[in-house]
């Protein structure tokens, strides 16, 4: 007995159907494409509330011995919850490179995507727990230069932010203008 779901096993045995999907997926993201990279960028842009609370509360603590603030109770709850959209903001501004690579291959977008993906090594791997854990020094066996490679890997989403803000705004300038009416003297 397969564990494949009846939808799963159809796109396992019919590769025409996956190809259409996926035909259709990149079509309905491309015609949706001024939206899609404004979530994305909005998801994204939370993530420096993430890496603010990473320097001025982690970091500053190991750094100098003492936080720059520590939060706590609701703010901490806010940050938790920053946290979360984590994941939807690397799927979503994923997909923005690889459409780019898509219609054409770029260094630049192909080293974003990887700068993004290694996320998923800092999400699984090397946590914020354990960053905080082995910055207090509380009996960690892994090395405190692991926990500095999470802290790089998070800075790593800086450059691809900006990128992505450029790409939003560029998207929604070539869409006004493809909407303004088009003035016509002739009669």
């Amino acid at each position: 007995m397969s564990a494949l779901s009846p939808t799963g096993m159809l796109l396992c045995y019919n590769p025409q159907m996956f190809a259409y999907l996926w035909n259709a997926f990149w079509s309905w993201y491309e015609r949706t494409y001024t939206l899609n990279i404004s979530i994305a960028f909005g998801l994204f842009l939370l993530q420096i509330l993430h890496l603010i609370w990473l320097s001025g509360e982690v970091v500053t603590a190991y750094v100098y011995g003492t936080p720059a603030f520590v939060l706590e109770g609701l703010w901490k709850n806010v940050i938790v919850l920053v946290d979360y959209t984590e994941i939807p903001a690397l799927v979503s501004v994923s997909l923005i490179y690889i459409s780019q690579l898509r219609h054409q291959f770029d260094k630049t977008a192909l080293l974003y995507l990887v700068f993004l993906n290694s996320q998923w090594l800092h999400i699984f791997w090397i946590t914020d727990e354990f960053v905080v854990t082995s910055f207090n020094q509380q009996g960690t066996i892994l090395p405190i230069w692991l926990a500095w490679l999470a802290v790089g890997i998070d800075y790593l989403e800086l450059p691809v932010m900006w990128d992505t803000g450029k790409k939003v705004f560029i998207a929604i300038k070539d869409r006004r203008s493809e909407e303004e009416p088009k003035l016509s003297f002739e009669e």
